[in-house]
């Protein structure tokens, strides 16, 4: 069912519009969160789920787009690029950090990575469309 699908590349292009946005999000509240010395709160856990989320559909949405034969020339760091934050997002669960505040820092550090890399991988996907790499 899922092979016969046809999935257009605006579909990526939109989706990662909105990896964007929420990634955006997600840093801003972390972010603010880690300046005002505050704790993660339960809209900054979500936040950081919902960013991780539309990573990961925007990352199949990708694998869909390669198993119909396109973007098979596309830079491989942008594959990299890609997945990258959710290795950062999957760090910030794997180490534990018992102090609150600590925690809320990392969590910001966790998110400017993450966007960073979104950004990154979004130009890079965007310059390989138009033609100018």
């Amino acid at each position: 069912m899922i092979d016969r699908m046809f999935l257009s590349p605006t579909i990526h292009m939109h989706m990662g519009s909105l990896v964007i946005i929420v990634s955006l999000l997600a840093m801003g509240y972390t972010c603010w969160l880690a300046w005002k010395g505050k704790e993660l709160n339960r809209w900054a856990n979500v936040a950081i789920i919902s960013m991780q989320l539309v990573i990961m559909i925007q990352a199949l949405l990708g694998i869909k787009l390669l198993d119909q034969g396109l973007g098979v020339v596309q830079l491989y760091i942008h594959y990299v690029g890609g997945l990258a934050p959710l290795f950062f997002c999957s760090l910030f669960y794997w180490i534990p950090i018992a102090r609150p505040k600590l925690k809320t820092r990392f969590a910001a550090a966790v998110t400017v990575g993450s966007f960073l890399f979104v950004i990154m991988t979004f130009t890079i996907g965007q310059a390989y469309v138009r033609g100018t790499i």
